[in-house]
């Protein structure tokens, strides 16, 4: 048994703690599986906001990002960790891996396998960032799985801060969503993947575009069950118990996040603030 305490908040803590990370937002659609699945394991969750969208910036900035996260979420007793976004899974995923040799990693990957399996046209729309379409993940994934299957690819420019200000319904929204996904449909994708964490959020709007026929792959509730299968393989996964706590931080406006988070999990969850000093987190 350990404690850990930051301003008001303190927390006994007997099961392991998830660490998760994400520029923003995004994750939390990863947040709400995991929970769901693993009520029982306290988990810190780490938005970056300060520096979002990730998607816009280069990979080794990225990387440096990644890196300073994982520490301060293992000093805050993290024992696995879940990169909850699809840009930094691609830049940083291998190199905390080696870095971090004790600590389990679970990454972001985009469900091309699974959306090259069900499409029954033979055409994918792939919905990812740019900087997520330019690393060797996706092109590993893409020659691995997607043979024989014509891929189609939007970056939605502007869609992040769309969500990232809780807008999941509205005019602009809309329009960005649109401008990606009629295109695709208009060519024949009969499935669309969903390559970054922040465009679950965004689903009904997805489905009133595409319409009950289209397969839209949410990756979340893959991405729970490997953090269960990585806890259970580790010796880490916890018996039954209570719901343990929930922990937020960012990088960004505490006020800001604490404000969209009803609108996202419908629940409201108070907010805590960390700082980067030259690279740090403090």
């Amino acid at each position: 048994l350990y404690a850990l305490s930051s301003g008001n908040f303190f927390w006994s803590v007997m099961n392991a703690i998830i660490g998760m990370m994400d520029s923003g937002v995004g994750g939390l659609t990863i947040l709400r599986e995991v929970r769901k699945m693993l009520p029982v394991h306290p988990v810190v969750y780490l938005a970056d906001q300060a520096h979002v969208p990730y998607g816009e910036r280069s990979l080794e900035e990225v990387r440096g990002f990644a890196r300073e996260i994982t520490r301060y979420l293992i000093a805050q007793g993290a024992r696995l960790i879940v990169v909850a976004c699809n840009t930094a899974s691609v830049a940083a995923l291998r190199m905390l891996r080696n870095e971090f040799p004790d600590t389990p990693f679970v990454g972001m990957e985009p469900a091309v396998k699974p959306a090259a399996e069900q499409t029954r046209s033979g055409v994918v729309g792939v919905l990812a960032t740019h900087a997520t379409f330019q690393g060797e993940v996706y092109s590993s994934v893409v020659e691995r799985f997607a043979a024989g299957v014509t891929l189609l690819q939007d970056h939605c420019p502007g869609l992040v801060a769309r969500i990232e200000n809780g807008d999941l319904q509205g005019p602009e929204t809309e329009a960005i969503l649109r401008k990606a996904l009629i295109p695709m449909l208009e060519k024949g994708a009969d499935t669309i993947v969903l390559g970054c964490t922040h465009y679950p959020f965004v689903i009904p709007l997805i489905r009133r575009i595409t319409g009950p026929a289209v397969r839209v792959i949410d990756p979340a509730p893959a991405i729970a069950r490997q953090t269960r299968r990585l806890l259970e393989e580790s010796g880490l996964m916890a018996g039954k118990g209570e719901s343990a706590a929930l922990r937020m931080l960012t990088t960004g406006s505490a006020e800001n996040l604490a404000s969209v988070i009803p609108i996202l999990l419908a629940e409201t969850h108070a907010v805590e603030s960390v700082t980067w000093q030259e690279n740090r987190l403090v």
